[in-house]
């Protein structure tokens, strides 16, 4: 039974910021106990070519080759619903990201409002601008239901309670510099795996 003396729990939100307003955010979401469901562990490596960086400092227009995961249909999922939001945000830009075996790494931009476009009020709704709470909740339910078709069609690895951890980490992104770092943490992080 829950004990709101002993069940603590505690945001990890910065208290005072509003996380709807425009801006660069890096996430990570894991899932619930570690395991592995978008790759085997010791997948092998693969080559895909990234987009150049808009905030690098770097003008290349064909930027080096970043490897990543070879993912199991169900991290080629992860990767489909995740670059499907923006239909569903229109807000939103997405820039690096990256499917491990057990989580996921992503830079996402919130646009500022469209004020013009929520005059109509058959339009307010989708035009308003979402916090990356919502945003984050709505990938992580749509993936968990995908996922449970898949499991059920196709024999994925079954999990246990949920998908995802229940929380999910984030780093508002401040500069440049910042960005470049942590874009270039997201491409090398198959390497480190």
């Amino acid at each position: 039974q829950y004990d709101p003396n002993k069940h603590h729990r505690r945001s990890i939100r910065l208290k005072e910021y509003d996380y709807s307003q425009a801006g660069y955010y890096f996430v990570t979401i894991c899932c619930q106990n570690h395991e592995c469901f978008f790759a085997p562990v010791g997948a092998p490596l693969v080559v895909a070519h990234p987009q150049p960086n808009i905030l690098s400092n770097s003008n290349d227009p064909n930027p080096t080759p970043k490897s990543q995961i070879a993912l199991n249909d169900a991290g080629k999922m992860i990767e489909t619903e995740w670059e499907a939001l923006p239909g569903r945000f229109p807000n939103i830009e997405l820039h690096e990201f990256i499917v491990m075996p057990n989580h996921f790494h992503a830079i996402l931009e919130i646009r500022p409002e469209n004020t013009e476009s929520t005059d109509n009020p058959l339009n307010s709704e989708s035009q308003r601008t979402h916090t990356l709470g919502e945003i984050i909740a709505t990938f992580k339910s749509v993936t968990t239901v995908k996922y449970m078709e898949g499991v059920k069609a196709s024999g994925w690895k079954r999990f246990e309670g949920k998908l995802w951890q229940r929380n999910y980490y984030e780093h508002i992104i401040r500069t440049s510099t910042a960005f470049d770092n942590i874009a270039n943490y997201i491409i090398n992080n198959p390497a480190q795996w």
